[in-house]
């Protein structure tokens, strides 16, 4: 079911690996033309544009942009007590785990008389975009939501697409989890005109105004990140998700129904979902296809999973060693990375480039997709390079405080001047100078 990547007695480089390796492309400038008209369409007319657009592609249309109270409220006291109790404790553990991100205030004394303070601040207001697709995603709420409270951001807002089966406002589960977070404002309106709506504000049908956001986070589609794309700049945003993907770097300890378990999983959100395993065992990866044929036609989702580990995106990759292996998943940089290896935690230490890694057989991503106090918001299509996952820093800005005394600028003056003229920027001196001629 998975193609097959031979790296064994290879030595290829990081470009030769990035070229080689399974993974999909998403065109997002292929979808600007498409959006952009969204955009100034949204920027032109505010909510009444949004609600027409949604109209058009969700085929329902809320009475307001805004979901009233009651409506929220109501979601909660019908929730399933079993999901109820399940999120509870979702928010429980994330929220330990995001209260210690909280950076403090650093202040360094450079010099006698000169110090340099960094504090920081959380960003104004934000808005947290919740998708509806293919699933629905509460965790994708609280994920979401903890991390910007935990900042102490000054308000947020959360936006997801209206749902034709439930009177036009987002699922009642992704109200529910709103109301157990306390959020007091949530959207009704999806895709690139929600994203456009967060960046621009508006009027509601009700005559409330709908205060722009500084910062958006959140995954969604591909018009969701073309939007993201054009409006950056404007606002802040999180990052351009693409489809998930799981990397699982496994050697012939691993147990071949936990990885095709966990290929499986992430295959079931998206047929562009990517399934990637990394394995120093031939033996092994004959059972995972096993596995796999078994799994994939006895799971809900069989052809959505199906067309996603058939895909270019998804495959395995044989390697020689744990060694060459951790190569290949740095030059991979997996949103979701399992090690299923001897020693893994001294493995997974290693390991560079990934968005979370999953560590041992009994830390599958499922746990983090959930339950285990990490967020799930992740670098995708190999940014995890370079980029971090949601955390409690995304809504922080560090800035710096900088005071000096009379005496501690005269010091330094001299250097500043020279520097200043090197760059043939001598104002930029003067400015200094000027304090001392008297």
């Amino acid at each position: 079911m998975l193609a097959r990547t031979d790296l064994r007695g290879s030595t290829p480089s990081t470009a030769e690996l990035r070229a080689t390796l399974p993974r999909g492309e998403v065109d997002v400038d292929a979808v600007l033309h498409a959006v952009r008209p969204i955009v100034d369409d949204v920027r032109a007319r505010g909510v009444d544009a949004a609600l027409e657009i949604g109209e058009r592609f969700d085929k329902v249309r809320p009475a307001s942009v805004r979901v009233p109270g009651p409506v929220v409220a109501a979601a909660l006291e019908h929730l399933d007590a079993d999901v109820r109790a399940a999120l509870e404790e979702s928010i429980a553990r994330s929220r330990t785990v995001h209260a210690d991100q909280r950076r403090s205030e650093t202040v360094t004394q450079v010099v006698a008389g000169g110090t340099v303070t960094e504090r920081w601040v959380p960003v104004e207001r934000v808005g947290l975009y919740v998708p509806g697709g293919n699933a629905v995603y509460p965790s994708s709420v609280v994920m979401n939501v903890v991390p910007a409270q935990a900042a102490e951001v000054g308000s947020l807002v959360v936006c997801s697409p209206p749902q034709a089966d439930h009177g036009g406002w987002p699922h009642p589960a992704i109200l529910a989890a709103c109301a157990l977070l306390g959020v007091e404002e949530v959207w009704s309106v999806g895709g690139a005109q929600g994203i456009s709506l967060l960046a621009l504000g508006g009027t509601d049908t009700t005559g409330d105004v709908l205060e722009p956001v500084d910062l958006i986070t959140g995954p969604g589609n591909i018009y969701v990140t073309a939007a993201k794309r054009i409006l950056r700049g404007m606002v802040g945003i999180d990052s351009e998700a693409g489809p998930t993907e799981i990397a699982v770097l496994a050697d012939d300890t691993a147990d071949a129904v936990h990885v095709a378990a966990d290929l499986v999983s992430q295959a079931e959100h998206d047929v562009l979902a990517a399934s990637v395993l990394v394995t120093t065992s031939p033996e092994l990866a004959d059972a995972v296809d096993a596995a796999l044929v078994e799994m994939v036609a006895a799971t809900k989702h069989t052809e959505r999973i199906r067309e996603a580990l058939a895909g270019r995106q998804s495959g395995t990759v044989l390697v020689d060693d744990v060694e060459q292996g951790l190569r290949v998943v740095d030059a991979y940089a997996a949103e979701h990375l399992e090690i299923q290896t001897r020693d893994a935690s001294v493995v997974a230490r290693r390991v560079r480039n990934a968005g979370a890694i999953f560590v041992g057989p009994w830390s599958p991503v499922s746990l983090g997709d959930y339950c285990a106090g990490s967020n799930h918001v992740l670098p995708t299509a190999g940014c995890a390079r370079h980029s971090s996952g949601l955390s409690v820093q995304t809504f922080l800005r560090g800035i710096h405080l900088v005071e000096y005394t009379e005496a501690a600028l005269a010091d330094v003056a001299r250097h500043v001047v020279v520097l200043a003229d090197a760059e043939d920027l001598p104002a930029h001196g003067e400015a200094v100078t000027a304090r001392f001629r008297s």
